[in-house]
C-alpha cells in the first residue's frame, strides 16, 4: 500500500534535512511511523504538511518522501484554498491507497478532502476542537479575561475571549472534515462519543498511542526525585489549567512549605511587555496575588531527553486541564511509573482506569491540593492501576496496519 500521512507539524527527519531544529512536540507520530514501517516493509509512506515557506518542496529523508505545502505568509489555522492545487499534485505523484490525516484541528486536511475526495481517507482524532472550544476559558470569568487584555492581544486581535471564538470557527471546518469522511480513528470513549455525534455513519476504529521512545526506557524512583516538586508539561493557554494549580498552591504550602511547581515552556514571568499574552498576564497576576514568586519555575522548551529527566526529578505530575482527550504527557508519566494527579475531564478518567485516588473535578482546586498532598504523604507507595497496553508500540502498529487494510478495501 501507498500510505500518505498528513500531519500538523514537520516531523524531525525533514526538519533535520532542512537544517532546522526539530520541534519539541509531535514525537509520538515519529514513534508510530517507525513502528508501523518495521511491521510491514511492503508499505510505502509519504508525509505531507504545511510550512511557512513560499514554495512547494519535496524532501526525501530516511526512505520517506516529505511534501511541504507553502502557507505563503498565511495562517495555518485559516482555510487556504491555494493548498488544493498542491494536494492534487501530491495525489497524482504519490497515488496513495490510504490517506491518514493526523488530527482534525487544522484545515489543511480538509483542503485535501475538498480537492481530492474522501476515498481511502481516515482521520485520527487528537482533540476535537469543536467540543473543546466551550472549555477554552477554563474558569476565567469575563471580568478577568478583559482585565488581562494586553498590547500584544490588541495588535494581534488574539485575547483569551477572541481565542475562544477562533476555536469555535476552526471547529466549523473540523465538523465539515469529520462529516465528510467514512473512517475515524480514536482512542477513548470521549472521542468516540463526540465523533459519532458529528458523524454517526463513519466507521470508528480504536488504536492506542505510541509515545516517545525515551519514556519506555526509564522508571521513576522516589529516591531520585526532588520531594514536594510538582511538574506540569504545558502552561501556555487556559485549557492547560496552570491557573488552577496556582490557586491550589497556598493550600499545599500550608502543609508542605517546600512545595514547588516546575512548568515546561517559556518563562511567562520574564516575557517582555510587548509579547505577553492575556493568559500570561493572568498567570503573573495570580503569582503576585498569591505570593508564589519563589514557588514556580519555568523550565524553557525541553526536548525529549530533557522532558523525561524533568519527569524523573519530580515528585508528582499534574494534568490540571479543563478538557483533554488522552494527553500524551499523562501517558508519559504513566509509562515512567511516577505519581500523578489529573482532572476528571474528557477521556482522562478512562485512561487512568477511573482511579479516585488521582482524579478530581477541574474547577475544585481544593481537591487538587488534597490529592497532591496525599501523594506527598505517601512518598514511594503510589500504585497505578491503569492499563499500559494502550501504549504498546507493537500492538498499536498492528492495529494501525489492520485499519489501513480495512480503509483500503472499503
Amino acid at each position: 500500500m501507498n500510505i500518505l500521512w498528513i500531519t500538523n507539524i514537520m516531523l524531525p527527519p525533514v526538519c533535520e534535512a532542512l537544517g532546522k531544529k526539530p520541534l519539541p512536540m509531535g514525537g509520538w507520530m515519529l514513534s508510530s511511523l517507525t513502528k508501523v514501517r518495521e511491521l510491514e516493509s511492503d508499505n510505502r509512506f509519504a508525509v505531507a504538511t504545511v510550512w511557512p515557506g513560499r514554495e512547494f518542496k519535496t524532501v526525501e529523508a530516511q526512505g520517506i518522501v516529505y511534501y511541504l505545502l507553502p502557507l505563503n505568509g498565511k495562517s495555518a489555522i485559516a482555510y487556504n484554498p491555494h493548498l488544493e492545487e498542491f494536494w492534487i499534485k501530491i495525489k497524482d505523484s504519490f497515488n496513495p491507497d490510504v490517506v491518514h490525516i493526523h488530527g482534525s484541528e487544522y484545515p489543511h486536511g480538509l483542503a485535501y478532502v475538498r480537492a481530492c475526495g474522501t476515498r481511502g481517507v481516515v482521520v485520527s482524532i487528537q482533540g476535537i476542537i469543536s467540543s473543546i472550544a466551550q472549555y477554552y476559558t477554563a474558569g476565567i470569568d469575563y471580568k478577568n479575561a478583559k482585565r488581562c487584555l494586553t498590547f500584544r492581544d490588541f495588535i494581534k486581535s488574539d485575547s483569551i475571549l477572541k481565542a475562544q471564538l477562533s476555536f469555535e470557527r476552526r471547529g466549523e471546518l473540523e465538523i465539515e472534515l469529520l462529516n465528510s469522511v467514512e473512517h475515524i480513528i480514536g482512542r477513548t470513549d470521549w472521542d468516540r462519543a463526540h465523533a459519532r455525534a458529528i458523524n454517526p455513519d463513519a466507521k470508528y476504529h480504536f488504536c492506542g498511542e505510541t509515545l516517545r521512545p525515551v519514556f519506555y526506557k526509564h522508571r521513576w524512583s522516589y529516591d531520585r526525585c526532588e520531594p514536594y516538586s510538582i511538574f506540569v508539561s504545558q502552561a501556555s493557554y487556559p485549557i492547560k489549567g496552570l491557573h488552577m494549580l496556582l490557586k491550589a498552591m497556598p493550600l499545599i504550602l500550608r502543609k508542605y512549605p517546600k512545595a514547588r511547581i516546575y512548568a515546561a515552556g517559556g518563562n511567562i514571568m520574564a516575557m517582555p511587555w510587548y509579547r505577553i499574552t492575556g493568559y500570561a498576564k493572568y498567570i503573573r497576576t495570580l503569582v503576585e496575588e498569591l505570593g508564589l514568586h519563589d514557588k514556580i519555575e519555568f523550565t524553557g522548551l525541553l526536548d525529549e531527553e530533557q522532558m523525561c529527566e524533568r519527569y524523573l526529578r519530580s515528585n508528582v505530575f499534574v494534568c490540571p486541564s479543563s478538557i483533554e482527550n488522552s494527553p500524551n504527557s499523562l501517558g508519559e508519566a504513566q509509562l515512567l511509573g511516577m505519581p500523578y494527579v489529573a482532572s476528571f475531564v474528557g477521556g482522562i478518567p478512562e485512561i487512568v482506569a477511573y482511579n479516585p485516588e488521582v482524579l478530581y473535578r477541574f474547577e475544585e482546586y481544593e481537591m487538587l491540593a488534597e490529592k497532591i498532598c496525599n501523594i506527598f504523604a505517601a512518598k514511594e507507595s503510589f500504585k497505578d492501576t491503569s492499563d499500559l497496553s494502550r501504549y504498546d508500540g507493537t500492538l498499536n502498529a498492528e492495529s494501525l496496519n489492520a485499519i489501513y487494510g480495512k480503509v483500503c478495501k472499503y
